[in-house]
């Protein structure tokens, strides 16, 4: 038995295989963000930012899900406990975190708060989490006003920019550890970091999900549960989950009201309830003793610390949540025993899982897969019930129109890995296939129950599609659920084709899907709109072009062959032991041929450029194919479809192996990519390679791929190229320019949104597949093909060796320098000097170009979580570079 078969964690998570087990019912699943969603919209304009602002969150009640701060709830967001702070000066109750709405930012949406996900199991065994709170007033009004005056050229003002961190701030840590299932210790630690005295109010709350008022809807028959106070703790009774009892060290204080909508303080009419949402605002703030209900009883309750701290001075509060059957004593020396067993646990836990990592290592692999954890949430939206509205609630506008009102069996109420909890509160199809290959390293099933969930009925549509996200469900993202099947599949061993004959059947349903609906002209390249790019491209591609016309895209024909090959490699995994998978592999081997030929072709139908050696979109215009010269990750996302085919495969299964004889003797036309190996090769070299580039064409797009001057910076592959920053990119349609330039980090127009930006800046899903295709196409060639890297350098590698840099690169984003600065945190010092901030890792939604300074949601570990992957898979290489 290994170490990490031994440890307590991942039996529990052995335990928890299939359905989610007992230890999985609560964990980190609350949202940070419910205001400003698509969910709680039901404006006519569809603008949710306006329709559910930050400020109407503190009193107005949710109808599809909760919020709050380092948040604990259960899987089905019934009881929900998060923190409530005050420091005296806030004009609000600190109850979430507060951010930028899109039209706000001049960046887009951005959550103006620091916060750290520190540490986290899979099954929420351990949690724990860092807010750091001004001890003067949170600048509101500053960070808004702000950001109004600056423009898309110019950094976001942040809150370390306000300077009211400069007057001190609390360190407030969240830690919760499970004795049981259904028993959560809770230790909530503040730590004054000023120079003087100051205090704090610390607001424990304890709620419930308001399902009780809106007539209507899946949940309507729970009834209205009820907290109450008993003793020293507080009862939490639901009709659906049962009764719980939540304890209090110290005797603290209580406060009791309901979850109910303030509607005299938001629309000037009468509430539903005496005792509103906002009450403890109310009650703390503006000491408003009648706030609050005097019979101790209500919806939501919270006990009150006011704490005294001294400079550097810190306090713990100890709390118990847990089934009220339960008799043991609260509190005590058992208490902090479990606790401390489950903090060994989760280092045992990590180090099973890469014990080769140094300290350093060790830090980043840890802190990106606690928030990869932490990123879990609750997510719920019903579009039928959405569209029609609830029956005690007032009806939603006859004539609002939505994209989402095509999707109207989607019924999603589950656990999700979310891209960013306050930036992206709500699934990204695509976000998801990258999340999970560092889930299936931490917990398999909780991998493939994800990647099978989007491809159930009531999530994928009727005709195939996949849901795509919250704002459109019916556009499109890159089709990558296949690869991140099968990569999840491997990495698990190969032992469950029962997950893998699941996926096949429906992704096959998809795949028809993409080639009726994207192959416009039928001659097998592929358009699809942005395709998760954004604003890659001259045009909004996912809208109707300025110019009229269409488009065939290098990267949607390309994400076809890479979808083909995907598809290829898990039917002859498949057709081993059931010979009926073998004809869908030949099906896919040709579909597979057919597009590379096109793609490839010579005779301007084609997309590759023979003289720049580059892959580009072409226009069709007024019976003209015109090439959109951009050297962007578009015309490398080729290099992903390439794919070794074993020789034992082709010696198990005959039938394929005839058909593939038969194209390398009958289909001249695409022998360049039907690669054999060299007579001399070793026996253990693959028997073919699937490449949709020919070996010459790699090679060419290999030197512009790691040219400093081009793609490759010192962090990983920019998304475009360098050279467009002295050289823009110009199209002229009419008398208007389309101009691409090279923008490294933040995004100077509003396409899609503005919030994030392609062209230039470091993105780690399609630097992770770069060095996947680098290690395919090694693993063929080995020694026999070596590149240049950096191009020019005079150090020639082999491809096994490039994957090995870039992985390097994208490695060091988040690894402190000799002088301690960490490229990711930018020029920063708090990061660099301070010991209360150095050893803090965010992982940002993509990266500046050249300085690897973090861009975009500063949360996005679901694929910035790559990192630990990375850091697990290659860190003997990277030691030895």
């Amino acid at each position: 038995m290994s170490q990490n078969d031994a440890n307590p964690e991942q039996t529990r998570l052995s335990d928890a295989t299939g359905e989610p087990g007992a230890w999985k019912l609560w964990g980190p699943f609350l949202s940070e963000r419910q205001w400003g969603t698509v969910r709680e919209d039901y404006s006519a304009d569809g603008d949710g930012w306006r329709s559910f602002p930050h400020d109407d969150a503190p009193s107005r009640t949710y109808r599809w899900g909760e919020d709050g701060l380092l948040g604990i709830t259960d899987r089905e967001c019934r009881l929900c406990f998060a923190l409530a702070l005050w420091n005296g000066h806030d004009p609000i109750l600190k109850e979430r975190l507060f951010g930028l709405t899109n039209p706000e930012g001049n960046h887009g949406e951005d959550v103006k708060e620091l916060y750290y996900y520190l540490d986290a199991t899979p099954t929420a065994s351990y949690l724990k989490g860092l807010y750091k709170y001004p001890r003067v007033a949170f600048p509101y009004q500053q960070l808004v006003q702000r950001n109004a005056e600056r423009g898309f050229h110019d950094r976001e003002f942040e809150l370390l920019d306000s300077g009211v961190m400069d007057a001190g701030h609390f360190d407030v840590v969240a830690e919760y550890a499970k004795a049981a299932a259904e028993d959560i210790l809770i230790r909530l630690t503040v730590t004054n970091h000023a120079s003087e005295p100051a205090q704090l109010h610390l607001l424990p709350t304890l709620w419930f999900r308001n399902t009780w008022s809106w007539g209507g809807g899946y949940e309507a028959d729970w009834g209205k549960p009820a907290l109450w106070r008993e003793g020293d703790g507080v009862i939490a009774e639901h009709p659906s989950l049962g009764r719980y009892r939540l304890d209090a060290d110290d005797t603290p204080d209580w406060l009791f009201t309901d979850n109910e909508t303030n509607a005299h303080r938001l629309y000037g009419s009468e509430s539903r309830s005496t005792f509103v949402k906002d009450a403890f605002h109310d009650r703390i703030v503006r000491g408003q003793a009648d706030a609050v209900n005097p019979d101790e009883r209500g919806t939501k309750a919270a006990a009150v610390y006011r704490l005294e701290l001294p400079p550097g001075g810190s306090a713990t509060v100890r709390l118990r949540l847990r089934a009220a059957d339960q008799s043991a004593a609260a509190f005590g020396d058992r208490f902090e025993t479990e606790f401390q067993s489950r903090v060994d646990e989760a280092d045992q836990f990590y180090h099973g899982l890469a014990p080769q990592l140094d300290g350093a290592e060790r830090a980043v692999f840890r802190q990106a897969n606690a928030g990869l954890i932490w990123s879990q949430q609750f997510f719920y939206y019903h579009i039928r019930d959405w569209v029609s509205g609830d029956p005690d609630q007032p009806a939603p506008p006859a004539h609002r129109a939505h994209p989402n009102h095509d999707w109207n069996h989607l019924f999603a109420r589950d656990v999700l890995s979310m891209p960013d909890k306050w930036e992206f509160p709500w699934f990204a199809v695509w976000d998801t296939a990258f999340h999970m290959i560092p889930h299936g390293d931490l917990d398999p099933a909780f991998a493939k129950d994800q990647l099978l969930r989007f491809l159930r009925d009531w999530y994928q549509h009727p005709n195939g599609q996949l849901p795509a996200y919250e704002f459109n469900f019916g556009d499109v993202n890159p089709p990558v659920h296949a690869w991140a099947c099968r990569q999840v599949y491997e990495r698990d061993g190969k032992r469950d084709k029962v997950f893998l004959k699941q996926a096949f059947q429906k992704l096959a349903l998809n795949f028809t899907w993409w080639v009726n609906r994207k192959d416009l002209t039928g001659r097998h390249l592929f358009a699809g709109g942005f395709l998760g790019l954004d604003n890659i491209g001259v045009f909004d591609r996912s809208h109707a072009l300025p110019t009229g016309g269409h488009l065939e895209q290098a990267d949607g024909t390309a994400w076809m062959a890479f979808y083909c090959a995907e598809m290829l490699v898990i039917a002859l995994e498949l057709a081993q032991d059931d010979p009926a998978y073998e004809d869908m592999a030949n099906k896919f081997l040709e579909h597979y041929v057919s597009i590379t030929h096109a793609i490839n072709t010579l005779d301007g139908t084609g997309l590759w450029d023979e003289e720049d050696g580059f892959y580009y979109d072409h226009l069709h215009l007024d019976g003209k194919l015109i090439p959109l010269k951009v050297r962007s990750m578009v015309g490398l996302i080729p290099l992903f479809a390439a794919e070794p085919i074993s020789r034992e495969v082709l010696e198990r299964l005959p039938a394929f192996r005839r058909r593939l004889g038969w194209f390398v003797r009958h289909r001249s036309d695409v022998l360049g990519h039907l690669e054999l190996p060299a007579a001399d090769a070793p026996l253990e070299r693959p028997g073919y390679l699937l490449s949709l580039p020919s070996r010459q064409r790699l090679e060419r797009l290999l030197r512009c791929l790691f040219d400093e001057s081009e793609f490759l910076s010192p962090y990983g592959v920019r998304s475009l190229s360098r050279v467009h920053a002295q050289r823009p990119y110009v199209f002229q349609a009419g008398n208007v320019d389309h101009t691409v330039a090279y923008l490294p980090a933040e995004a100077d127009s509003g396409i899609f949104g503005g919030n994030s930006n392609w062209r230039g800046p470091i993105w780690f899903p399609v630097n992770f597949l770069l060095i996947e295709s680098l290690r395919r196409y090694g693993n063929f060639y080995g020694n026999e093909l070596k590149v240049e890297i950096p191009t020019g350098s005079g150090q020639w590698k082999t491809l096994n060796q490039a994957a090995d840099e870039v992985a390097r690169r994208l490695v060091t984003i988040f690894l402190a320098d000799d002088s301690g600065r960490r490229p990711s945190h930018g020029d920063d010092r708090r990061y660099t000097d301070d010991p209360h901030w150095r050893e803090l890792i965010l992982f940002y939604e993509y990266y500046h170009g050249d300085s690897a300074r973090g861009c975009g949601a500063s949360h996005q570990t679901g694929w910035s979580a790559l990192a630990a992957t990375l850091l697990r898979d290659r860190s003997p290489r990277i030691h030895d570079l």
